[in-house]
């Protein structure tokens, strides 16, 4: 594909050349991903934030008299050992584990994404010492660092999240950096230079562009590894602190009682699961888009 990189005008004709390309199948492929992003963001918005709302019960109250009941009419899921509806706690669990899952993957594919790319486009000391931080920080043990973070913080979703991040972000950093070295050593970047394009320029318009698609595919991917992790620290008290409806936690609070109440275990259980697998299927369509295009 030939084309003439000279500002805003190439970039616009780089941009027509390629949706040129697109066949009626990667039309197909793109509306199948918007689908499946939307329709399942707009699917977890109604449960995460509308749903608990319009739902009778209180994930924290206690009814006593309703103690470990099965799934009947009333109850979906059943109820736990204090007689709270376990539907209301998934749904409010849901707005914990799921919102703070998507806050810290976007925390930290913004963090490593722009310190891959100073360490990577930058030149001199900086570079050299961006690029140093990253490398220490991926020889550390990630989980490892990430109990030890959350166990010296304390309990507490906030505590959780900041260790998360803390030991998260090295992977963006890597790819983002390794992807701009790559397209800053193609020729056409060396021609944009030379037609009088500014540093920022070139990166606005040519490298931002080429390295966007493998950085959000990870992201998306990565949520559902986060969302397990976040459920594990709080699974191994960690994370939230009793009563707190969260995921992680019920699973921990319910596990003797797996014989005699599995519903306990399998509705959190269940949520986790098929959230992880949502996240894992757009994000196996969009990289299998952006390979194809």
């Amino acid at each position: 594909m030939k084309y003439n990189l000279d500002g805003k005008q190439g970039v616009k004709r780089f941009g027509k050349q390629v949706i040129k390309r697109f066949d009626k199948q990667g039309v197909k492929r793109f509306g199948k991903i918007q689908w499946l992003l939307w329709g399942g963001l707009g699917v977890m918005i109604f449960m995460f934030v509308v749903a608990p709302g319009l739902w009778p019960f209180d994930p924290y109250e206690q009814v006593l008299s309703e103690v470990l009941q099965g799934p009947d009419a009333s109850h979906w899921l059943g109820t736990d050992q204090y007689g709270r509806d376990m539907v209301a706690r998934i749904l409010a669990g849901g707005r914990v584990t799921v919102g703070l899952t998507l806050a810290i993957t976007v925390t930290i594919a913004v963090m490593g994404t722009l310190l891959g790319i100073m360490s990577a486009y930058m030149d001199g000391f900086m570079s050299r010492l961006i690029t140093l931080f990253i490398n220490v920080a991926l020889a550390v043990p990630s989980l490892v660092f990430a109990l030890a973070i959350a166990a010296v913080l304390g309990g507490g979703m906030g505590n959780a999240a900041l260790a998360l991040i803390c030991v998260a972000w090295p992977k963006y950093a890597r790819l983002a950096r390794s992807l701009t070295l790559q397209v800053k050593a193609a020729p056409y970047i060396k021609i944009a230079s030379l037609q009088g394009q500014t540093k920022w320029g070139i990166f606005y318009y040519h490298i931002m562009p080429q390295i966007a698609g493998p950085l959000v595919v990870t992201a998306v991917l990565d949520i559902g590894v986060i969302l397990m992790e976040l459920a594990g620290l709080s699974f191994l008290g960690l994370g939230a602190m009793p009563p707190m409806a969260e995921w992680g936690s019920m699973l921990s609070l319910n596990r003797s009682l797996l014989q005699t109440a599995p519903w306990l275990l399998l509705a959190p259980g269940g949520a986790i699961v098929v959230t992880v697998a949502y996240f894992h299927y757009v994000g196996e369509n969009l990289r299998q888009y952006f390979d194809k295009i």
